[in-house]
């Protein structure tokens, strides 16, 4: 599926990429669910996130994490308090430590309080694109607080892109166990 531009389309690929997570989540089986992702064997997993996440906890709190940045981002610009979306001390070059401060943040965390987390915060984004245009979503700088992109690129990032990498991730830890 091609990146949305649309409002329309953004709603149908988080939800079409979010479905697809859960079914693969569903079609689990309890070995897959016990034991711990390993990408060490495989050299092109080079990227931080292939050894910080160690389960599907992991993964779904990385989502709901992201989910929360990008609602509470929204929420105080909307309302007038200019923020990053990323929060201090945070930047694009290092928010791979943000990840894994959210990372060891959850470690106690539940996977079924993970999962309702997810559904919940992704229930919320949706909510929150409702009453946003197509041009509030798609036009660049159409909000001065998104920078030189649109919103709708942090909404694509945060949800159907965001679930894509997770759906592969869990293929990735599937394929291992083969």
């Amino acid at each position: 599926m091609a990146r949305p531009t649309s409002k329309t389309d953004l709603i149908e690929a988080a939800n079409s990429n979010f479905d697809k997570l859960w079914q693969l989540i569903d079609s689990l089986t309890e070995i897959a669910l016990k034991t711990e992702f390993n990408f060490s064997e495989d050299a092109s997993k080079k990227e931080a996130h292939w050894s910080r996440d160690k389960n599907l906890r992991d993964v779904l709190i990385h989502l709901f994490e992201w989910h929360k940045l990008l609602l509470n981002w929204v929420s105080s610009n909307k309302s007038g308090n200019k923020t990053d979306f990323l929060p201090k001390p945070y930047n694009w070059k290092t928010y791979g430590e943000m990840n894994v401060a959210f990372w060891k943040k959850h470690q106690n965390t539940s996977l079924t309080d993970a999962k309702e987390l997810l559904k919940n915060s992704h229930k919320d984004v949706l909510e929150l694109l409702q009453p946003l245009s197509n041009e509030e979503l798609f036009t660049k700088q159409y909000y001065d607080w998104t920078g030189t992109t649109t919103l709708g690129s942090y909404c694509v990032s945060a949800t159907s892109s965001h679930y894509d990498w997770a759906i592969k991730k869990l293929k990735a830890h599937l394929s291992n166990l083969a």
